[in-house]
């Protein structure tokens, strides 16, 4: 049961394959409900560039052409979490991306007496993706950015977030969007599919 009113903000998780329009649907997103969104990528080079402890670790290991750990990712989003802007309500992208790091923000979030309230999937046909990505590619230059090159980066995506998303879904969270189609179409789609969950633009009220 989601019941949403007045000056409630949600705490939103946002997934997608790349090119399918995730960041600026985010940053859409983000507007219409007054929360960050919270990009990892961002967090990581926010870290890096103030000399921050984690931000020092961070740089070493990127330096070194290595992954960031789970547990140094989960303190630098922990860290992000802690700040006031986003202790009411957040939209997280990119995190979690492992099942460890599902579990890691579940219990973050319980420990504050709180939980996510909608994980949002952008489903997009792979071909169409493809498509739209080779024809940016050519557009700025990228010639290396060839259709095999693209399609990899497809498969990889869905290969890592599949037990994601099939975790959330077991949990009632999923909240799936066809994310192909013109800017405003699709915003209105996720903020049709997010009503039908319960969460409404601040100043709504509904209950599901």
């Amino acid at each position: 049961m989601i019941s949403f009113t007045q000056g409630t903000k949600p705490r939103l998780l946002i997934v997608g394959p790349p090119g399918a329009g995730k960041g600026t649907q985010a940053a859409k997103l983000a507007s219409d409900f007054g929360i960050p969104a919270i990009a990892t990528g961002d967090i990581f080079r926010h870290n890096i560039r103030t000399g921050t402890e984690l931000g020092t670790q961070v740089k070493a290991i990127v330096d070194a052409g290595d992954y960031v750990p789970d547990s140094l990712t989960n303190e630098l989003v922990a860290s992000r979490l802690a700040e006031e802007d986003a202790l009411e309500g957040f939209l997280l992208d990119g995190y979690p991306r492992t099942l460890n790091q599902v579990a890691y923000l579940t219990d973050l979030l319980a420990a504050r007496g709180q939980s996510l309230d909608g994980v949002i999937q952008l489903v997009a046909d792979t071909d169409e993706v493809v498509s739209r990505l080779r024809k940016r590619a050519v557009e700025q230059g990228r010639m290396d950015d060839s259709e095999e090159a693209i399609r990899h980066r497809q498969d990889v995506f869905a290969r890592e977030t599949a037990p994601l998303v099939a975790a959330y879904r077991d949990k009632g969270l999923l909240v799936e969007v066809d994310g192909i189609g013109e800017i405003d179409e699709v915003e209105g789609r996720i903020t049709a599919a997010l009503a039908a969950h319960g969460i409404q633009r601040p100043g709504a009220v509904t209950t599901v």
